[in-house]
């Protein structure tokens, strides 16, 4: 038996947390309200997130940081991008020095562009870190439904370490070592999940969302190869893999944001139905900004760019699927003077 802790009392910390404990390993879960620590410890379910789903007798949760990491081997931390430094710090002052960060949250940083991993690296510079990240609704991982994840780190040891505390029957866990192709790979899928659900909102059918998650997938590898991610990466689990679910059903936050938009709704509306963060809003934000800045060809993000900050129609997302890409297919496996514009 292991200890390990959860940080963070979303749908995806819980499914983490229970198929650890399942595993036989004791697992603190870290949650911000004191409420649903009381709920999760007395009646063994998170029923904000994922009311229904017993929790396993060997999740214990606490509102109180230094008892969730003491002694924990692995740390996952599974907290919005928007508070994941903050949090991370508070993580790095209890932990044992030695164990393993692993970050759950799909999300940029505003202001510096760093990913999770990067932001681990920087806060304690000689744990060792791991991205976990693939096609995985916290509902459908929930109901035992199959699926699988990919845990990558440039360290073999946190893969293996990561792989064992998570496989099951139902839950297959997958190793890389890119850990930036990974990581971007779950950040940027955010965004297209929003014009997916728009698509879907203003009446686009199969064919359309056809269309746009291959034209996506490009576009993320375009902008990955530019800063440093292996484009191949894209066409695993945590690229195509979440890339296809996330732009396919309302369970996806961003694509329910891209839904409500599509009726018509201000972006803050929109956050507002859904109720829940949805990292494509600040995404786009910081990928549109950093794409300008890096010249890198982006017409599908930069058009969701402009109908949430700059109030354009709804049809400048169709106009960049249909009038503005570049015209080769299989971009990212071409020479690049094959390119055509």
């Amino acid at each position: 038996m292991s200890k390990v802790a959860v940080i963070g009392g979303g749908s995806f910390g819980t499914v983490v947390a229970n198929i650890t404990a399942h595993n036989g390993h004791q697992v603190m879960f870290w949650m911000r309200s004191e409420e649903l620590v009381d709920q999760v410890n007395s009646h063994h379910e998170n029923s904000q997130y994922l009311p229904g789903y017993k929790l396993g007798e060997n999740v214990v949760a606490t509102h109180d940081m230094e008892e969730a990491v003491a002694g924990c081997e692995v740390i996952f931390v599974a907290v919005p991008s928007g508070s994941f430094r903050k949090v991370v710090k508070e993580v790095v002052k209890c932990a044992p020095p030695d164990a393993m960060l692993i970050s759950t949250t799909k999300g940029i940083e505003a202001g510096s562009f760093m990913l999770m991993s990067q932001i681990l690296h920087e806060e304690s510079p000689d744990a060792p870190v791991g991205v976990l990240s693939g096609p995985n609704l916290a509902k459908e991982i929930a109901a035992n439904h199959l699926t699988g994840t990919v845990i990558a780190s440039a360290d073999e040891e946190v893969r293996e370490r990561v792989r064992e505390l998570l496989k099951s029957e139902y839950f297959r866990v997958y190793t890389n070592d890119d850990m930036f192709g990974v990581e971007l790979g779950g950040s940027l899928k955010n965004i297209y999940a929003i014009i997916a659900g728009i698509a879907d909102a203003i009446g686009m059918g199969h064919n359309t969302n056809s269309m746009l998650v291959t034209r996506s997938l490009t576009e993320m590898a375009r902008f990955g190869r530019e800063i440093g991610a292996d484009p191949m990466t894209f066409l695993g689990l945590a690229g195509v893999g979440d890339l296809v679910v996330t732009c396919s059903t309302p369970l996806s936050r961003n694509f329910r944001i891209g839904q409500a938009l599509g009726k018509g709704k201000s972006s803050e509306e929109a956050i507002a139905e859904v109720g829940q963060v949805a990292e494509g809003v600040n995404t786009v934000k910081l990928v549109k900004e950093k794409a300008d800045e890096l010249g890198v060809y982006m017409p599908l993000a930069t058009g969701l760019y402009k109908i949430i900050y700059e109030n354009e129609s709804l049809r400048s997302i169709i106009s960049s699927l249909m009038l503005s890409e570049q015209a080769l297919d299989v971009e990212f496996a071409a020479r690049s003077e094959k390119i055509l514009s």
